[in-house]
């Protein structure tokens, strides 16, 4: 094998002055190849069989060294993406807006606010936080847990907080919580609220009815509450939506009893959660039974239907989305029909293999994705174009990660496949292109064996290459001619 390879070096060196003066676009994979794109307008080279891209399709310029890094650039929409090791270190750039990540710990981010002004964020998570803006008082900076200020972090509008957790200050909207020794007691008020708890010994809050404007500048009712426990998570009652058409009730003694009451739903548990559970939904019109939930379900009704018996089968659908699944995880179905949306997956073992197909019910047009872990990813876009490649070892689990595309999938995709129906263009690639094929309508091209054997096609005429050395007086096919 290793003298096979040998001679075809020495082949391929002494022939390179042929294959300059022959034609810019050519393959002598995994050596060297140089190709047109498939499924859009562009080229992409290739080198050291994985191991080196480069790719220009319209206005993407992108290339990479496999495992490591790879770099993307849109001038058309403004976007840059590098990734180093994926997720190791990754940047992300569109417009204005950037951010920079070592392992989703330590990242800096930045660009314009809705009021145009622009914020630069750094983060070492959990430990630091920092904003920094032209206006000061968007300005924050936290070091847990030392003390520290932050805005529209955290799933808060604004922390404050000094030697956390023995003091913390909460707002989200207009309630605002005030943590001594978090999360054993805290204060809380805001617009019509009060409340406090010594958790889990006592605990008790109350807001009234209060209104808001709506976009039609209307003003639409906000509902109270009150809620109040004893030995948290034993015993609970709450009541919500006080002040509407459809107050609600429930009560809690754990293990033996839970109830819910409401003008539109009702639902009644014996021995919560593994016990016994009824529900009437008056508004969504079904009727569910439970023991425990979620192992046997059962509901009948216009608004839900479910035969459940965990982990034989289950078979629930309430009009829009549709779930099936036997001996789980063996077997999953799941549908949304939503027009115009209607989206099918089917599953065996969660992710050995996975079909799921979207279909637009008014134009018509569909999409489909299967994956067969760890065999092969095949794709049909909307347009109708395929793309086929295997191996597929992260593929399946990362679906929708390019860089998972552009930095692994090089690496252990033996055979590659891709089709353009609007051009009727396609290429087939087997161990990054020792055999690769490319055809359109009336034009094909071969290279097999790092190139040593070539064979194309055009309205000229038929030209095979051996050595890389051309046979016959056809033209070459020019790179950028239209099939």
């Amino acid at each position: 094998m290793t003298v096979r390879i040998s001679k075809a070096l020495v082949c391929f060196t002494l022939a390179l002055p042929f294959v300059a003066q022959a034609q810019t676009n050519w393959v002598a994979g995994p050596l060297y190849s140089e190709f047109r794109l498939t499924l859009s307008s562009g080229y992409r080279t290739e080198a050291a069989g994985p191991l080196y891209f480069s790719q220009l399709a319209e206005t993407a310029q992108s290339w990479g060294i496999p495992p490591l890094f790879d770099y993307i650039h849109d001038p058309g929409v403004e976007s840059t993406e590098f990734d180093l090791a994926y997720p190791l270190l990754t940047y992300d750039g569109y417009g204005k807006e950037y951010r920079f990540q070592i392992l989703q710990l330590w990242n800096v981010a930045g660009g314009q606010s809705q009021d145009g002004t622009e914020a630069r964020r750094t983060t070492l998570f959990p430990i630091y936080f920092q904003q920094r803006s032209p206006k000061p008082e968007e300005n924050y900076t936290a070091l847990v847990p030392f003390y520290g200020h932050l805005e529209n972090r955290l799933f808060h509008d604004e922390i404050r907080f000094v030697m956390f957790p023995f003091y913390a200050e909460t707002r989200k909207k207009d309630v605002v919580t005030d943590n001594y020794l978090y999360p054993f007691f805290h204060l809380r008020h805001g617009n019509e609220l009060t409340g406090w708890q010594l958790w889990p010994l006592y605990g008790q809050e109350y807001k009234a009815l209060t209104w808001k404007t709506n976009q039609l500048d209307e003003s639409v009712p906000i509902g109270g509450h009150e809620k109040f426990f004893v030995l948290w998570p034993f015993y609970t009652r709450t009541w919500t939506g006080l002040g509407t058409t459809n107050p609600q009730s429930m009560f809690t003694v754990l293990p033996l009893y839970s109830q819910t009451r409401s003008p539109l739903r009702d639902s009644t548990s014996y021995g919560w959660p593994l016990g016994f559970t009824v529900t009437d939904d008056r508004e969504k019109k079904y009727h569910e039974y439970d023991f425990p939930w979620p192992l046997f379900v059962f509901a009948r009704g216009e608004g839900k239907t479910v035969n459940r018996v965990f982990p034989l089968f289950s078979r629930a659908s309430n009009g829009t989305l549709e779930s099936d699944w036997y001996l789980w995880p063996l077997y999953k179905y799941n549908a949304i029909h939503s027009p115009p949306l209607d989206r099918q997956r089917t599953r065996y073992g969660l992710f050995i293999y996975s079909d799921t197909q979207v279909r637009n019910t008014e134009s018509g047009e569909s999409s489909r994705r299967v994956d067969f872990w760890p065999f092969y990813t095949y794709r049909r876009e909307l347009d109708g174009s395929t793309h086929l490649h295997a191996l597929a070892v992260l593929e399946p689990f990362l679906p929708n990660v390019k860089a998972i595309e552009r930095e692994y999938s090089p690496l252990w995709s033996l055979w590659r496949a891709e089709r353009n129906p609007k051009t009727g263009a396609a290429s087939q690639s087997l161990l990054w292109n020792l055999y690769r094929r490319e055809s359109a309508p009336d034009a094909k091209k071969v290279s097999l064996l790092f190139g040593l054997f070539q064979y194309e096609s055009n309205r000229a005429g038929g030209r095979v290459r051996l050595c890389y050395i051309p046979l016959g007086k056809a033209q070459p096919l020019p790179l950028d001619a239209k099939p």
